[in-house]
């Protein structure tokens, strides 16, 4: 299936300049920054490309000229800080004429236009800021508060409001460094990198004593002045990292620009971005197993994988890193640090400790600080491999439940041994032996924990999915033409025929999405978890650019990079799409999740939900009539559950937070809330130490020990690194974490084990079949 996807994007973009003159022989005339002969035609295909292979087929026209524009305006500032509305009324000339530009001329001036314009704006910002550091003794004390949501706010009209909102951004910052560095430890410091930045006299509106960046050193003890010089250094940073993007980075932010219009997941990879993701994708990498992006000069955790990061408990999605530190060296602070560099920190060699400070994704106040330590490992295929537990508890009645809990955090499939000598490695496969394994133990059910599951190749779901039924269409796909193509399971065998509960989040997405909505539409298992999943219902092709460019005749005397436009949608088998929308649960717990500006709802210019007819298909219908007993049952455990009040009381705590989108500026009360919240915290952690010992077995059943006699009792969690750290940063948490989720779908679980223990569709699990 993947290969047809190539050819038929290939096969379409080598038609697309058939009819089209040449217009690169002559040189472009204009300023030194014009796009050379290469740029050119990147741009003219890159268009090309995107209005004829899109899955929406949408012209580029001016109607995307102008989404095009403001797309790249917020690419460039998002924060709406920079820009001045004469900028953009100066900018306004691209509005409907950058469709003409890039598909007739290949002109891409603008991109470099637009951008000197930001510098000149961000070394305005930075000149007056740095001054004002040392110009100002900053005052907290009214009850005034900082517009943090800025995204569509509306761009300053002059410099005198644009001053205005730099002056309270930058007392922002002040305000969230003495909070997070209150009472410091003398052991705790956060060093600053040098800049060789000096601030222009012309640009100073006020008559104050210069900072030089350069001599930026943070004491142990934070003091104002230190502060001060810590905050100049970061500024010095952000201009450092725009005065070194080249013209080619540029390039690449323009053409990416104009792939989102499309959608969020269509990208253009320029050349340096497409050999990194070519090393990424071929060397092991020895770091942390976070996937990191860069958002309004934060360095944010945009998903986790396998690896130290997850396996701490300790990180999630969205949390901000601030500081990074080597071993016992004090961690550098890392805001407005370009996202290469920054990830080139957090990496290392294999065995290393890397010190983390992060502000948590959920934090009450935003000066909160958490330390985390991690021991540096290579990100290997096994980190990622299906692998379950067995675990033994009380439930109804004092009964013994003995549940199966499949952990799969990526559908994976070995694309080079595919048919070959050999055993071809993959999800399906590997599950296939864990069945086995639980199957022979006599699990009472099982639960397929698909939380972390970001997705991967389509054609294992498909096979997963024919672990639990018989056969059937499980997905289908659509093409831009409208045309439908079905995938079924073929293999009438069952390998597992017990109650089954699929557990899914918000960051389950893509594949996993796949899997959950087609078990839910046989009626084969019940869904429980966040009020829906990701919504990541579309396929994307990675197409190289190069041989596109040959076959059209097309020049370049550089590797042009590569187009990764959306191509299809994916449905479920009942013909409801799982874009946007997403698998909705039935039986939905509370979780923070549900609230929080998480999934493809969450980015901008997604495809729309839409249906296709249902596939022909046998409905097993094997959950449904136990549906309001179950939903029932859960209710009334969680609404005396203790750690689902705890939630309860974060979900309402987050809910004021993005309400209001402001943070306010008084210290007094900040102090105030950061005591509340820490006392809160505390309270929980020495409440779940007074409770009884839960009486629970749990035994490993991984690939490494699946065909061994008996079962393997789960390790003891190692102890992380002890640190000396200021107190208002967050040590790592020693206690135990507490699943809430797993924990009431284990008891749901047992529920529908006892429910549906005489029914007649409880059928003999099947025997057999290590792989499909």
């Amino acid at each position: 299936m993947k290969r047809l996807t190539f050819l038929f994007c290939f096969q379409l973009a080598c038609t697309l300049f058939a009819a089209e003159p040449d217009v690169t022989a002559k040189k472009a005339a204009g300023s030194t920054s014009a796009p050379d002969e290469t740029e050119r035609n990147i741009a003219r295909l890159v268009g090309k490309m995107l209005e004829r292979s899109h899955y929406s087929q949408t012209p580029f026209d001016d109607a995307v000229s102008s989404k095009f524009l403001d797309r790249y305006l917020d690419t460039l500032d998002g924060m709406h800080i920079h820009f001045l509305l004469s900028d953009l009324a100066e900018f306004e000339k691209y509005r409907t004429t950058l469709d003409d530009l890039t598909l007739k001329k290949g002109d891409t001036t603008p991109a470099q236009i637009i951008f000197a314009r930001l510098l000149q704006r961000v070394e305005q910002r930075v000149t007056y800021s740095t001054n004002l550091l040392q110009s100002e003794k900053f005052d907290f004390k009214d009850n005034d508060r900082y517009n943090l949501d800025r995204k569509n706010a509306p761009y300053p009209k002059d410099m005198a409001e644009a001053q205005k909102i730099w002056r309270q951004h930058l007392r922002y910052e002040f305000l969230e460094e003495k909070l997070s560095a209150a009472d410091a430890s003398p052991n705790f410091k956060v060093r600053e990198v040098q800049s060789d930045f000096q601030p222009k006299k012309k640009e100073n509106p006020l008559k104050a004593p210069k900072v030089n960046p350069l001599d930026v050193q943070v004491p142990k003890k934070k003091e104002p002045e230190d502060i001060s010089k810590k905050i100049s250094g970061r500024y010095a940073r952000l201009l450092k990292t725009l005065r070194e993007l080249s013209h080619d980075e540029v390039f690449e932010i323009y053409l990416t620009s104009l792939a989102h219009v499309y959608d969020p997941h269509s990208d253009y990879m320029g050349r340096s971005q497409f050999e990194n993701f070519n090393i990424q994708m071929k060397l092991s990498l020895f770091g942390i197993g976070a996937v990191l992006e860069s958002i309004d000069g934060y360095c944010q955790i945009k998903e986790l994988v396998p690896g130290p990061a997850q396996k701490s408990h300790q990180l999630h999605v969205k949390d901000k890193i601030v500081a990074v530190g080597q071993g016992e060296a004090e961690p550098v602070d890392i805001v407005d640090m370009k996202l290469s560099k920054a990830v080139d920190l957090i990496r290392g060699t294999k065995g290393t400790v890397v010190k983390l400070v992060v502000v948590p994704h959920d934090a009450a106040d935003s000066s909160v600080r958490k330390a985390v330590s991690l021991v540096r490992d290579e990100i290997k295929l096994e980190d990622q491999e299906a692998k379950a537990k067995i675990m033994e508890f009380p439930a109804e009645k004092q009964k013994t439940f003995r549940v199966g809990v499949l952990d799969l955090n990526s559908f994976y499939e070995d694309m080079d041994n595919r048919g070959g000598a050999g055993e071809h490695k993959s999800t399906s496969a590997d599950v296939s032996k864990i069945l086995q394994k639980l199957n022979q133990e006599k699990v009472d059910g099982l639960i397929i924990d698909l939380r972390r599951n970001g997705g991967g190749s389509l054609n294992e779901a498909i096979k997963l999915t024919g672990l639990f039924i018989k056969k059937g269409p499980v997905v289908q796909t659509k093409d831009p033409d409208g045309s439908v193509i079905v995938e079924s399971d073929t293999d009438t065998n069952i390998l597992y025929a017990g109650p089954l509960v699929v557990l899914t989040s918000r960051f389950s997405a893509s594949a996993s999405e796949i899997l959950a909505g087609a078990l839910q539409d046989y009626g084969r298992a019940l869904i429980v978890g966040d009020s829906s999943t990701h919504g990541k219902g579309t396929v994307q092709s990675l197409i190289q650019l190069a041989p596109v460019m040959t076959q059209n005749g097309l020049t370049f005397d550089y590797h042009p990079g590569a187009l990764k436009p959306t191509i299809r949608k994916f449905y479920r088998a009942s013909g409801s799409s799982t874009q946007l929308k997403g698998v909705i649960p039935d039986v939905i717990l509370p979780s923070v999740n549900n609230y929080a500006e998480v999934g493809e709802a969450s980015l901008d210019a997604p495809l729309i939900w839409d249906e296709i007819s249902s596939a022909k298909y046998d409905k097993l219908n094997w959950v449904e009539s136990y549906l309001p007993e179950l939903r029932k049952r859960s209710e009334r455990r969680v609404q005396t559950d203790k750690d689902f009040a705890y939630i309860r009381e974060d979900i309402e705590r987050f809910k004021k937070i993005i309400a209001d989108k402001t943070v306010g500026l008084n210290e007094e009360q900040r102090r105030k809330e950061k005591t509340e919240q820490k006392e809160s915290v505390e309270a929980r952690k020495k409440e779940r130490k007074g409770r009884k010992p839960v009486t629970e077995k749990i035994y490993e059943v991984t690939l490494k020990n699946f065909d061994l006699p008996g079962l393997q009792p789960v390790a003891k969690v190692e102890k992380v690194v002890e640190e000396d750290l200021d107190p208002t940063i967050e040590p790592e948490d020693k206690t135990p974490p507490v699943d809430t989720t797993l924990e009431e779908t284990k008891r749901i679980l047992a529920d529908f084990v006892v429910l549906s223990e005489n029914e007649p569709h409880a059928v003999t699990q099947a025997q057999g079949r290590q792989s499909k």
